[in-house]
């Protein structure tokens, strides 16, 4: 096999990983990461793994949401969508992380459940969780690489292991070819302008392998 061939090399549709469970965490306002948190599942699943999908709490009062059309209609969509606790945490062998950026950082809503995770950290129940994490913004240096590497940088405090996608399938070069993990630029339309279906499904795809080896060296 060259180089080429084990850089691009796809995780197999028919690998068996249904041993392996994957927490999607997200927080959206735009619907923009719901959409991203669903598309991961579907790769997810597509590769035999567990998967819950879950969102953060939300801390915005709820009369600013209701002066939002958008945002209102966000929360009345994920409205039967769980709330993840430390619970889904302790549970799954991987977690991927979808925030919109804020100022280049990661959503207040998203840090302060981080921020509540003391004890599961304390205790060492978040050591080799793999984790990989993505973003979108309204522009397409509006801090979305940022935004992940603050995310990244709890995760390093966490013990865990980061799958981030790198350069490891061509697909991630026609989503904007962020290494970091997948972004996409959201137009004042509300639409996504780059098309990153493929490369979420990719990522999600990885996060699962690579925590599949990581439960196998395990054993």
């Amino acid at each position: 096999m060259g180089f080429l061939d084990k850089l691009f090399r796809k995780p197999k549709e028919t690998d068996n990983m249904s041993n392996v469970k994957l927490a999607v965490v997200f927080y959206s306002m735009g619907g923009t990461n719901y959409q991203l948190a669903k598309w991961a599942e579907e790769g997810a699943k597509e590769v035999g793994a567990e998967v819950r999908v879950l969102k953060v709490q939300e801390l915005a009062p709820q009369s600013v949401i209701e002066g939002n059309e958008v945002w209102k209609s966000t929360v009345d969509a994920t409205k039967d969508v769980p709330v993840v606790t430390s619970d889904d945490v302790e549970w799954a062998d991987a977690i991927i992380f979808s925030t919109p950026t804020r100022f280049g950082n990661m959503a207040s809503q998203m840090k302060q459940f981080l921020d509540t995770q003391g004890a599961l950290w304390g205790s060492g129940k978040t050591v080799n969780k793999v984790v990989s994490a993505m973003s979108s913004a309204q522009n397409p240096h509006g801090g979305q690489e940022a935004t992940i590497l603050s995310l990244y940088t709890s995760m390093m405090h966490w013990g865990a292991i980061i799958a981030a996608p790198g350069y490891t399938d061509p697909v991630l070069f026609g989503a904007g070819g962020n290494p970091y993990g997948t972004s996409v630029t959201v137009g004042q339309d509300g639409k996504m302008i780059e098309d990153v279906e493929a490369a979420v499904k990719h990522q999600a795809k990885r996060t699962v392998t690579v925590a599949e080896w990581v439960e196998k060296g395990n054993q």
